[in-house]
């Protein structure tokens, strides 16, 4: 069953014409913005990819890909992306991007086990990015730099976009806090993963979560990680508080990347060694991919949380439940 918030007397501060266009310039906004602080340069993105060669992002391992077969290329099994996690660090070495070098990219995706609800949709669309460094910048101290300068972006656009539309009034923090998935626990020991994200995001506005995937002093990961892509001890969520939702809003999910004596611990302990016969995988293991840290940023997400909107679907156009819908008409929310 899908959840649906629906808060107490809801206007929305724009009509669906005027969101139309503060979602274009939230968007070109944030690129600038973005490509200002990082210097990356724009690519273009594969919607699918071929079956079984480990390139797809495997989210949690359970989630199913679109699959469809190539009738001219007798029946080739192929994929629609869940993301392009590993898909990006493949692109650095094949267009010989050099250290400190990065792309960015549009990626648009289906994930067709996503629950539907204010956040999360079947629908996905992020900027996905990726940068070459060097063994010495595998540290949190990097990481945190790289962090700081997207939160950074955010704000700018933030900014940017209250002059532009003036009926806009949210207010962010540009000072991150930094904290650990252990240390929310320790911090929030009685509740669950989600209530310690909005904890401890409404407690100090914006935060970056670090260290996802691995078991935490509970026996549990704060989140699921796929193994084969961050290193879950350099890997981390960027949340901010929605005053309106009254919950945290993760706009980024982002992380330096496996070598390989990260990738062999973690899908030993995921149990998927298995992986190690995909071609990605034996890249990685014979160092002939780069290092590299990367992530994806929510365009939806991004936009409904700087125009103060209720619902995802106010700024993407996706599929929703039927009786979602009706109850979201009712509320005054206008799903796209």
């Amino acid at each position: 069953m899908y959840q649906l918030t629906i808060p107490e007397h809801y206007v929305p501060k724009m009509s669906v014409r005027e969101t139309e266009k503060a979602i274009k310039f939230v968007k070109d906004a944030f690129q600038r913005n973005f490509v200002k602080n990082f210097g990356f340069e724009r690519v273009s993105a594969p919607l699918f990819v071929v079956s079984r060669t480990g390139v797809n992002d495997d989210l949690n391992g359970v989630e199913r890909a679109v699959a469809f077969d190539i009738l001219e290329q007798d029946g080739r099994a192929a994929e629609i992306v869940h993301s392009l996690a590993k898909w990006k660090r493949m692109a650095l070495k094949r267009y010989d991007f050099k250290g400190g070098e990065g792309l960015y990219t549009d990626m648009n995706a289906i994930r067709r086990d996503d629950k539907c609800d204010n956040v999360h949709s079947i629908y996905v669309d992020q900027w996905d990015w990726e940068m070459v460094i060097s063994k010495e910048q595998r540290t949190p101290e990097f990481l945190k730099m790289a962090v700081s300068r997207i939160v950074g972006a955010i704000v700018d656009t933030l900014e940017e976009t209250k002059r532009q539309f003036p009926v806009i009034d949210l207010k962010l923090k540009r000072e991150v806090t930094f904290l650990t998935a252990q240390e929310v626990l320790d911090r929030y020991p009685g509740l669950t993963a989600h209530e310690r994200e909005t904890a401890v995001a409404k407690e100090f506005g914006t935060v970056f979560l670090m260290g996802i995937g691995g078991a935490l002093s509970d026996g549990k990961p704060h989140d699921g990680r796929a193994p084969d892509y961050d290193d879950w001890a350099l890997n981390g969520d960027i949340l901010f508080y929605d005053e309106l939702l009254g919950e945290s809003l993760e706009i980024s999910s982002m992380g330096i990347r496996v070598d390989a004596a990260s990738l062999a611990a973690q899908l030993r302990l995921a149990g998927a060694e298995e992986r190690m016969e995909y071609e990605y995988h034996k890249m990685i293991m014979s160092d002939e991919l780069p290092l590299t840290i990367g992530g994806g940023i929510g365009q939806s997400r991004l936009c409904m949380l700087l125009l103060q909107k209720a619902h995802i679907g106010e700024v993407q156009v996706s599929i929703w439940p039927d009786e979602m819908r009706e109850k979201c008409e009712k509320a005054g929310i206008h799903l796209l």
